[in-house]
């Protein structure tokens, strides 16, 4: 999960309470405010009365050479490090990235958030930025809001469905109204996801509910945030969870509640650029996949010769992480 920290110095009430409207993580505030921003809301606080304090918890570093790395990666080690780069900023953070350092990065503009958040594919874990009015606050969340991941989506040939029997499958409702077109990407393997489709249609049997996906079984594997995946099973309240249009835009949403439940199963096999792919859904009219088109298509429809948008990647997966190895799933 992206951490943004919001520098309101000096005080300024109206801008922590912006900040912690627009989804910061923590502010940056002078001493003597803590309390009062307590009385805001729920907020990670760095002040001398807060709750990580400047000098002890934190260290502000300046890097100007290569030889600061050093002292960065050892101040690391035993605190947080709040890095300033000056005009040098790609190549130090880069460095830093690779060595498995954890920094929080000061920006000046949602471009170089957006920046700082994708370099080496991994990005940085935390920024800090220093509004100067509450419109250019405002402005930079909903740039960074507007800034999704992109999922490159391929289409893939149904081959057979069958009858699976009866296993825990996992309804994911989230905190976002989907939208026709949208949902999550669910898979057997981590190397195929299918982009199943939010339950935002009406429908005969159910009311629309725009915020569910029904995803799959407790084992399958979903996309989140950052370029990983994890199990169904191991979603919980709170945790971020990705959002996929058929046109391959993606987005961040959170968790709200998963209800796993035993339902009859059937099982989904295709083909995608020579090779067999497959995913378990519930055996139900509802549950839908998604056409090249956008459209959704229930389960139960599907046949042999139809088309579904998957995600495909070659690289294998090691606790959610993408990595080159050879793996065999089957």
């Amino acid at each position: 999960m992206r951490k943004i920290w919001i520098r309101v110095e000096p005080w300024d009430k109206e801008m922590v309470t912006t900040a912690l409207e627009c989804g910061a993580f923590g502010v940056m505030v002078p001493e003597g405010h803590a309390a009062e921003v307590r009385q805001l809301g729920k907020i990670v606080i760095m002040a001398p009365d807060g709750d990580l304090v400047p000098g002890t918890d934190v260290t502000e570093i300046r890097i100007e050479s290569r030889e600061d790395e050093e002292a960065i990666l050892g101040a690391a080690q035993t605190g947080t490090v709040i890095l300033d780069t000056s005009d040098w900023k790609i190549i130090p953070l880069e460095n830093l990235i690779a060595r498995g350092a954890s920094v929080i990065f000061k920006v000046e503009t949602s471009a170089e958030a957006k920046t700082a958040f994708q370099i080496l594919e991994q990005g940085v874990d935390q920024i800090v930025f220093e509004p100067k009015t509450l419109v250019e606050l405002k402005n930079f969340f909903s740039d960074l809001s507007l800034e999704g991941e992109t999922t490159l989506l391929e289409t893939a040939e149904i081959v057979s469905v069958t009858q699976a029997g009866m296993g825990d499958r996992v309804c994911i409702d989230t905190c976002t109204m989907m939208t026709p077109g949208q949902g999550i990407l669910a898979g057997n393997s981590s190397k195929a996801l299918f982009l199943v489709h939010s339950e935002s249609l009406e429908n005969p049997y159910v009311a629309a509910r725009p915020f569910r996906v029904n995803a799959g079984p407790v084992h399958a594997y979903t996309r989140v945030p950052g370029g990983r995946t994890r199990y169904l099973s191991e979603l919980e309240a709170g945790d971020p969870i990705l959002i996929t249009g058929a046109d391959g835009r993606s987005f961040e949403a959170v968790t709200g509640r998963l209800k796993i439940e035993k339902r009859p199963l059937m099982l989904v096999k295709a083909r995608a650029k020579e090779k067999e792919i497959s995913l378990l859904v519930q055996n139900a009219e509802t549950i839908r996949l998604t056409t090249p088109k956008g459209e959704a298509l229930s389960v139960v429809d599907l046949k042999p010769g139809d088309t579904v948008l998957v995600a495909l990647e070659t690289n294998a997966r090691h606790f959610g992480h993408s990595i080159e190895e050879s793996i065999l799933e089957q």
